[in-house]
């Protein structure tokens, strides 16, 4: 599924995390690596001289060597490439012209001036890439190896059946489990009929249309993973479906995420990307996004 693989970098710790994850991936999925460094358009403008145009981009060099150090102690050869305007466009440009199959980023990372990002280029990046995307967080473990337990998010939604083929896709590599969990919204769902409570059979209902749901996703990828589990879990948070997400992921000591960048809630609603969101801000475990749906 991943033939060619572009990393990201941008020179922070937290890139180089997600590089060695990425780098690690190509291995596992005898793929092709594409390792770009964009030096931001604006750092370019702030520069008050030839000079330190010159050293911004001598300093986009040493990341790339220094990623290129990391895939040489591992025998994994690299292309490696300079570029220069808004990274999240140059990056989804790189990924298109270039075919690939799938990206990997840092959660958050530094501008081309050191100022922290608050994930600001990954997510415009996931709003433009039709290219799967890999996001590692700071406080991701150090191993890059063990993805024992997989959870694949599901809303019913045709986007969320494709992170599930992903998910039974990286499964079939590391022989992870893969937990398939719906979860259901009660706020969302009181809010929805501006009622002070929810009547015990409303509830009873969308939790049978979530374990339809998850049952569905179980029979087509059940026959591709060594194991399935599933679940639907209620959630009275605030914090809605992404609050269940994660309540999940510490209870089944989760490795890795896999969910749609798009979907509906258990009424049907559109959701633009609000629970990813959430999620990347939020949980310390790698989350891949499928941004489009095959």
């Amino acid at each position: 599924m991943y033939d060619r693989i572009l990393i990201a970098v941008d020179g922070s710790d937290e890139a180089e995390r997600a590089a060695k994850r990425g780098l690690e991936f190509a291995r596992v999925f005898d793929a092709t690596v594409d390792i770009l460094h964009v030096v931001e358009r604006k750092a370019l403008r702030l520069a008050r001289s030839a000079d330190q145009k010159a050293r911004l981009r001598e300093r986009g060099e040493a990341v790339l060597e220094e990623i290129e150090g990391l895939a040489s102690d591992i025998d994994q050869p690299v292309t490696t490439e300079l570029m220069e305007g808004r990274a999240a466009i140059r990056i989804a440009e790189y990924a298109a012209e270039r075919d690939v199959t799938l990206i990997v980023v840092g959660r958050q990372g530094l501008t081309g001036v050191g100022k922290r990002l608050l994930g600001g280029v990954t997510e415009r990046l996931l709003h433009r890439s039709d290219v799967p995307v890999f996001v590692v967080p700071k406080g991701a473990p150090d191993a890059t190896t063990d993805y024992s337990d997989l959870l694949v998010s599901t809303d019913g939604s045709e986007i969320a059946a494709d992170a599930a083929r992903h998910g039974a896709a990286v499964a079939r590599r590391y022989d992870s489990a893969v937990h398939v969990l719906n979860v259901v919204d009660l706020q969302a769902a009181g809010g929805a009929f501006n009622a002070g409570g929810l009547e015990h059979e409303f509830v009873d209902r969308l939790e049978a249309d979530g374990e339809e749901i998850v049952e569905d996703v179980a029979m087509e990828i059940g026959d591709e993973v060594p194991t399935v589990t599933t679940a639907v879990v209620r959630t009275t948070s605030f914090d809605g479906v992404a609050a269940g997400i994660r309540e999940y992921i510490d209870d089944a000591d989760i490795d890795l995420v896999i969910v749609g960048a798009r979907g509906r809630s258990n009424l049907g609603r559109r959701v633009l990307g609000s629970v990813t969101s959430a999620l990347l801000r939020t949980i310390d475990v790698p989350v891949l996004v499928v941004t489009r749906s095959s």
